[in-house]
């Protein structure tokens, strides 16, 4: 299989406008990405044939790829064999298409190639090393912007222009090969030598379990708590935990201590840490393919988000001659969404107001202020923000879902459904809103709705990591009904082998094992969540019912009353629902 990286530089090169470049060490902007964080997800706006869509700005994918369920309607072909793709989660086959018009940055490319892959992220594509590697690239994340640069007769000058007075990091940058096209280079933990990948498409920076046990911690070390699952591309996840450590550092420079990682086992394809989003949106950095080097200033707001840190003080707002200074909506609102992801939340809501000020008939302005609002615990103004945002498009689907589960959360069960209702009608059918339908439904008691919504959404996403929630919460919604209970067996089973480790997997296929009046198998499970999470209060009710049917009064009857005591509206639902002894 041959990938044609030349032809994308060369229609890099040709279609982008350069700026006039600097004599002696000068650099030219050869393309400015547009970045709106979504959470802690760098988007890039682009078009595939026509179609705008938004792919993830990842440092860490070694191609791009679409996922497809991106409803684009492209023709896919099988790779020839022995070509797959190394994730996080394992290998993968590797499919491939053709996009015949691809617009980013102003530029259209024709005829450029993808990798078909199911991400699991929710988003349609990544945009990854094949066009990021085309030159230097300058992540300026905090400010909603991504560059392509070309450095001229610059072989060792420091390349952080930005840094006026500001202390710079600097990296030296293991070399690109056509194996290796992921920016990597040693970092310090502990004081032990840790070969990091910077990726700008990982949520949260990992460190593998390797890695840490070199460095002195392990899953059983003083301080170390469980922190879930992470999942990659695949439908099986990893074990994480969030542990301490006294230093992480990077080269001569920067230097955080006292620090908190999340760890976990998993394979990162020859690095044994992810340095990923948290850490690019406190930073403005400078990734120089030709010097292999990497600069980078602290740019304000928390490094990792686990945990309070040592680190410069937070870096002062932009000033109206700052080259990072907003001059439209548009800028603004990046902005904005790049300080929702840093916590900071009063400057995110005055961003998003004078994008409004600037845009006042652009809804997704005022619908993210309101979700800045929820997170700062303002939740009347945020309440009125989405009402807003609604009169000036009453086809913003995130809005409707949003207000229906405020709505069903205040009782407002009828208006509630009305907008779960109008949300159901504005998702395409692979569309990821059918999760938060499925979840705004379960609100509802509406299973048959919350039913409809997996189908569609699994029906979409065959490899996606995220089925076994969706399997899960079908089976737990048949579950409740009390309806096709041998198909929320079946749910229930896939799930538990994806993830036997999760206790409300284990919950979910209690109830249906109790359901089915299969009363030890209900308690074998509910055992085994409680084992996990001895705070369950179904599973506790539950097994209280289950040991009551087999005559077990006293014993049952101890476990209803601690479920009580978690939760003591449970009785009433648990009727409600036809489950009682």
């Amino acid at each position: 299989m041959t990938i044609n990286h030349r032809r994308l530089l060369a229609a890099a090169v040709l279609a982008l406008l350069p700026a006039p470049a600097l004599a002696k060490c000068g650099l030219t902007q050869l393309a400015e990405l547009k970045v709106t964080m979504d959470g802690r997800v760098p988007m890039v706006d682009t078009a595939l044939n026509g179609k705008a869509t938004r792919l993830v700005l990842d440092s860490g994918a070694f191609y791009s790829i679409i996922s497809p369920a991106a409803e684009l309607g492209l023709r896919v072909v099988e790779a020839p064999d022995g070509f797959s793709i190394r994730t996080t989660a394992g290998e993968r086959n590797m499919r491939l298409t053709t996009v015949k018009d691809f617009a980013l940055a102003g530029a259209t490319f024709h005829n450029v190639q993808f990798i078909v892959a199911d991400l699991g992220i929710g988003a349609s594509g990544v945009l990854g090393q094949n066009v990021l590697g085309l030159a230097d690239v300058e992540y300026d994340l905090g400010h909603g912007v991504a560059r392509l640069m070309r450095p001229d007769d610059c072989q060792n000058s420091p390349l952080a222009y930005w840094a006026t007075g500001k202390p710079i990091a600097v990296l030296d940058l293991a070399p690109r090969t056509p194996e290796q096209r992921l920016t990597t280079a040693n970092v310090l933990v502990n004081g032990t030598t840790i070969r990091a990948a910077f990726d700008t498409g990982a949520q949260t920076s990992v460190l593998s379990l390797g890695a840490a046990a070199r460095s002195g911690v392990t899953p059983d070390s003083p301080g170390v708590v469980a922190a879930g699952f992470a999942n990659g591309v695949g439908s099986r996840g990893t074990r994480t935990w969030v542990a301490p450590f006294a230093s992480l550092k990077f080269g001569d420079g920067e230097e955080i201590r006292r620090i908190k990682l999340r760890i976990g086992q998993s394979d990162l394809a020859g690095a044994d840490m992810l340095i990923g989003a948290d850490f690019f949106l406190s930073h403005h950095i400078y990734v120089s393919n030709r010097q292999h080097r990497m600069y980078f200033t602290y740019d304000g707001g928390p490094i990792f988000d686990l945990t309070a840190h040592q680190a410069p003080p937070d870096a002062a707002a932009t000033t109206p001659n700052d080259p990072g200074q907003p001059r439209d909506a548009e800028g603004y609102g990046r902005r904005g969404a790049a300080f929702v992801a840093r916590q900071q939340y009063d400057r995110a809501i005055a961003d998003f107001t004078r994008a409004m000020e600037l845009a006042p008939g652009d809804a997704s302005y005022p619908f993210q202020r309101a979700m800045a609002r929820f997170a700062a615990k303002d939740r009347a103004p945020g309440i009125a923000d989405i009402d807003k945002a609604l009169a000036l498009d009453p086809n913003a689907i995130d809005a409707h879902i949003v207000r229906g589960s405020l709505r069903a959360g205040d009782g407002d069960i009828a208006g509630a459904r009305e907008d779960a209702d109008a949300a159901d009608r504005l998702a395409t059918p692979a569309s990821d809103r059918h999760l938060d339908l499925a979840d705004l439904y379960t609100q509802l008691d509406a299973f048959d709705r919350v039913v409809a919504q997996y189908d569609l959404w699994l029906r979409a996403h065959p490899t996606d990591g995220r089925r076994v929630f969706a399997l899960n919460g079908r089976c737990w919604a048949r579950a409740q009904s009390g309806r096709d209970l041998d198909k929320a067996l079946d749910d229930c089973n896939e799930a538990v082998r994806l993830h036997p480790e999760v206790a409300g997997i284990l919950d979910s296929r209690g109830m249906v094992q109790l359901r089915l009046g299969n009363l030890d198998r209900a308690i074998a499970d509910y055992d085994a969540a409680l084992a996990k999470n001895p705070n369950i209060a179904w599973s506790l009710y539950g097994r209280g019912l289950a040991k009551q049917r087999k005559g077990l009064k006293d014993e049952g009857a101890a476990d209803i009353a601690a479920a009580v005591k978690l939760d003591a509206k449970l009785p009433e639902r648990a009727k409600k629902l036809g489950i009682t002894s």
